[in-house]
């Protein structure tokens, strides 16, 4: 999830800065407020990047615990009595 959260930033960023020579303009036909909202949307993002983040971790931790366990439970399976 963590690229997808990456790419929504960098997607924010870029319309930002597209936006930013023009925020007279678009103030001046009623769409000022479009360049805060991709800064909000940029500033948003980072917290959905930090859970990501961790969820990711949290995933990957996950799935290891259980190949080790699964891996242990066939190794028990077929040792004789």
């Amino acid at each position: 999830m963590v690229p997808f959260a990456v790419a929504g930033i960098a997607l924010w960023i870029i319309a930002a800065l597209i936006m930013l020579p023009f925020r007279d303009e678009l103030a001046a036909h009623g769409h000022g407020n479009w360049f805060g909202i991709a800064i909000a949307g940029m500033l948003w993002g980072i917290p959905g990047l930090l859970i990501m983040t961790v969820h990711d971790r949290n995933r990957r931790r996950r799935r290891a615990a259980a190949a080790l366990a699964s891996d242990s439970f066939k190794t028990d399976a077929g040792a004789a009595p």
